[in-house]
């Protein structure tokens, strides 16, 4: 009897830690792919056919981001203008379009 109460126990172990596993993996796959669809918003935004304007704002975005956005070049400032007056719906943050723009 103490085996058969023994190996109850274990199955129900080994089921309670592929419950826990199981909603684990699904709880990161939700968070991981509403980050991705964050990300690939404002992605889709400074993409923009590639122009030439995002493009040459590559270093500036470089600097701000590493400044924590103290330093904001001439070319980004354009950048973010073009990008704003491209898409008037747009509501991502100067600190994420540069890094989408260092990204590309």
């Amino acid at each position: 009897m103490k085996i058969l109460s023994a190996l109850a126990t274990a199955g129900l172990l080994v089921m309670a830690g592929n419950a826990a596993a199981s909603s684990f993996i699904g709880t990161t796959d939700t968070i991981g792919s509403s980050l991705a669809n964050s990300v690939e918003g404002t992605s889709d935004a400074s993409t923009g056919g590639n122009n030439k304007v995002v493009l040459q704002a590559r270093d500036d975005a470089a600097s701000f981001v590493a400044s924590n956005g103290a330093i904001r070049g001439v070319q980004l400032e354009a950048a973010l203008q073009h990008l704003r007056a491209q898409q008037p719906g747009l509501e991502a943050s100067d600190m994420q379009l540069a890094e989408d723009i260092l990204a590309q």
